[in-house]
């Protein structure tokens, strides 16, 4: 049973995710604030963090950050569950290496869409080996690409998708998908899977 904690400070809206991750076999877990949320998520390990931003005594950018900061919980998928659904608020949480962003209302389907994307998404993690460093997409230069090309591919190397890379950079879907043909021209490779192992080599530290 995957275990998935929750974090967010109105109840009602709190025990209503509980009930619908209980009815689809989830274990879940919740947390009122922010900095419960925190302690809870480094002594239960879940599998899945399901996170407000607005909350007392710390946001969700703040929880979010100490997670990415700390090698135990560096890795475990975190998903923001908001009300704020601007595009500078979305690309916040995305740079700070927030997985998904879902705005309220969500729908239960969306919800669990998200959910099950991300839990996927787990088991095709890259080997160990790679220790990517996705501050910055300057490195992909070097594999011939442009600017903005780069860093279409720093996040599709992180698994987002066309359209939450359009949300992220305020372009076009379709003007997402042209630059991934030309990633895929210049890098030799017919698939986002193959750019995203040849991204995580170089952002690993590998030669091009």
């Amino acid at each position: 049973m995957k275990k998935i904690l929750i974090i967010e400070d109105e109840e009602q809206t709190r025990k209503n995710l509980a009930t619908i991750l209980r009815m689809e076999a989830y274990q879940a877990l919740t947390a009122s604030d922010g900095q419960l949320g925190l302690d809870l998520a480094r002594r239960e390990q879940p599998d899945l963090i399901l996170c407000d931003v607005m909350m007392p005594r710390l946001d969700g950018y703040g929880v979010l950050s100490a997670l990415r900061e700390n090698k135990a919980t560096s890795g475990i998928p975190f998903i923001f569950l908001t009300a704020r659904g601007e595009r500078n608020d979305l690309r916040a949480g995305m740079n700070l290496g927030a997985d998904d962003y879902l705005t309220k209302p969500a729908t239960a389907s969306e919800l669990l869409a998200a959910i099950e994307a991300r839990l996927k998404r787990e088991t095709q993690r890259p080997p160990a080996e790679f220790a990517p460093d996705f501050s910055s997409p300057a490195p992909l230069v070097a594999l011939g690409l442009t600017g903005r090309e780069a860093e279409v591919l720093l996040w599709v190397a992180q698994g987002k998708s066309n359209a939450e890379i359009s949300s992220i950079l305020g372009a076009a879907e379709n003007t997402v998908k042209k630059h991934l043909q030309n990633i895929f021209e210049k890098l030799g490779v017919d698939s986002r899977n193959a750019a995203t192992v040849r991204a995580l080599e170089i952002l690993s530290g590998g030669r091009v």
